[in-house]
């Protein structure tokens, strides 16, 4: 009886692998998480599947239609949508066990129940950095996160990044000098400006509160110039409002701590109309574009928050972090061509391939080998050598040792470079 075979495949909006990729893949997540460490970032992980009365205590509008929730039993469970609201429950529950400011990095996959589209996945791994204080902290944290992101970028090699900031208070305190009463519907109409166009935003936003103060907004979405030519220009507006100065000092602040921190102009511009799609921002907010590659949206972003575990404790903890989506970004670069150039260290230094009775004679060789730092490992199979050495060919493995029975009696290993072809005979404690 013909047995019914399944096809194998994936569900769209999920990403895998092939073994050279996901080795990419890996040495990016490596290198990241190496500069957040260096920097005195601690590791945490948490749960995928949360209360979903936890992980949707403070999300609400688009954010709440995308989290995959269910019912298991009595308790209802959601998968998490970021790494931020988990970790906001995390400080709330071990608050008494932590240090403050208590700076995290995390890697996990997050699930969104996405449109499925190109270059936009349902399951993906976000890289998180958050720093969260105790009643206060500093503004220059907001800096010091995406300086790191910064370093994270150039030391995997990519150099054509530019961070797009600004600050919520800002757009907040010109729409209630405005008196406009729709903000919200504002604020998101902004979200979606380049996405749509000019010409379209602006008949949406005239049709929503009015040609003049439609015009005096696009007006300030339009200001030009330098970092601190923008500021100054936001300055001129002399507008009184709390919140509209608060942001222009914070804004103004990030900025100057950038500048300290050895970020660039060319690498961060000041930039209105970035405002986060997110619930719980509340001052400063960016993304990041690839410059000449825009089309493909941001591929980090993150933001302040002032008081995210408000709805977990009744302590006051406000916090900063900055995520990059690995899963997307690991896409674009691939879509760039940036991974065909990618460069990183061969996994595997030495093939010790065995041939004749001599298996003994090579895991001898191979943990010697192995104790002295190299990667190495044994070709087990009793195949021709031919196939052996097209099996070496296709790893791409640098150095094969062979261990024939004179190899064994002259207590010796002969090596044999693959690309140079070259072959020698030595002891294999010179190694």
């Amino acid at each position: 009886m013909k047995r019914n075979i399944i096809k194998p495949s994936i569900l769209p909006g999920f990403m895998e692998l092939l073994p050279k990729d996901q080795q990419i893949f890996n040495d990016i997540v490596s290198k990241i998480t190496k500069v957040y460490e260096d920097n005195g970032c601690l590791a945490i992980d948490t749960p995928i599947i949360e209360k979903a009365e936890v992980l949707l205590a403070k999300t609400g509008g688009e954010t709440e239609k995308q989290v995959y929730n269910f019912q298991k039993g009595k308790n209802n469970l959601a998968l998490r949508f970021d790494l931020t609201v988990p970790f906001a429950r995390y400080v709330a529950q071990y608050y008494n066990d932590l240090v403050f400011p208590f700076k995290r990095y995390q890697i996990g996959k997050v699930y969104r129940g996405e449109r499925n589209q190109k270059g936009r996945y349902r399951e993906f791994y976000q890289c998180d950095i958050d720093v969260i204080g105790k009643e206060k902290l500093s503004i220059d944290n907001d800096a010091w996160v995406i300086s790191l992101a910064s370093k994270a970028f150039k030391s995997i090699g990519l150099s054509n990044y530019r961070f797009q900031i600004s600050n919520r208070k800002i757009l907040k305190g010109i729409l209630d000098e405005l008196e406009i009463d729709k903000a919200n519907e504002v604020m998101i109409l902004i979200d979606k400006y380049d996405k749509i166009g000019r010409e379209i935003f602006s008949n949406e936003l005239e049709s929503l509160i009015g040609a003049y103060k439609s015009e005096y907004i696009n007006k300030v979405l339009d200001i030009k110039g330098t970092n601190k030519e923008r500021i100054g220009e936001l300055l001129k507006l002399n507008i009184k409002n709390k919140d509209f100065n608060e942001g222009v000092g914070e804004l103004k602040k990030v900025c100057y701590i950038l500048e300290i921190l050895g970020i660039s102009d060319e690498e961060f511009e000041i930039n209105l109309k970035i405002i986060r799609g997110l619930d719980y921002y509340t001052g400063t907010v960016f993304e990041t574009i690839l410059v000449g590659n825009e089309e493909y949206g941001s591929i980090c972003s993150g933001g302040r928050y002032d008081n995210l575990a408000e709805n977990y404790t009744n302590n006051i903890l406000p916090g900063v972090g900055i995520s990059i989506g690995v899963t997307r970004l690991f896409f674009v670069l691939k879509e760039i061509g940036f991974i065909d150039k990618y460069e990183m260290k061969k996994e595997l230094d030495y093939l010790i391939i065995p041939i004749g009775d001599t298996i003994e004679y090579s895991l001898e060789v191979m943990k010697y080998i192995q104790q002295n730092g190299k990667k190495t490992t044994v070709y087990f199979e009793d195949d021709s050598l031919k196939k052996k050495m097209n099996y070496a060919n296709k790893i791409g493995v640098k150095n094969v040792i062979l261990i024939g029975e004179d190899e064994v009696r002259k207590n010796k290993v002969n090596i044999k470079n693959m690309i140079s072809g070259e072959s020698k005979s030595i002891d294999y404690k010179l190694l």
